[in-house]
């Protein structure tokens, strides 16, 4: 079993309203010296099986046509390098 994280985000040329919600509360909560906030998605997908590059296809597949919107929004993919099956891990 494999983990893998999409990351998706607005493209830099897109506003984002969210972002500077965010960006202005912070200014009013005395959190200063943040120049830029970004808001995005994240989604962890939980793999059966051996994760094949047949896999990372599929899941770069389902990134793009799901998960994001192409036309506003960038996604990357990767494994999540810290997730570890609880199947395997020995309960000495």
């Amino acid at each position: 079993m494999a983990r893998v994280v999409v990351d998706v985000m607005l493209k830099p040329e897109i506003l984002d309203p969210q972002g500077k919600a965010v960006r202005g509360a912070l200014d009013r909560l005395g959190f200063g010296g943040v120049a830029d906030v970004r808001q995005g998605k994240r989604f962890e997908i939980e793999l059966e099986g051996d994760l094949t590059d047949d896999r990372m296809t599929q899941v770069h597949s389902v990134a793009e046509s799901l998960l994001s919107n192409p036309v506003i929004e960038d996604y990357t993919v990767h494994v999540d390098p810290g997730h570890v099956d609880p199947r395997r891990v020995d309960d000495r």
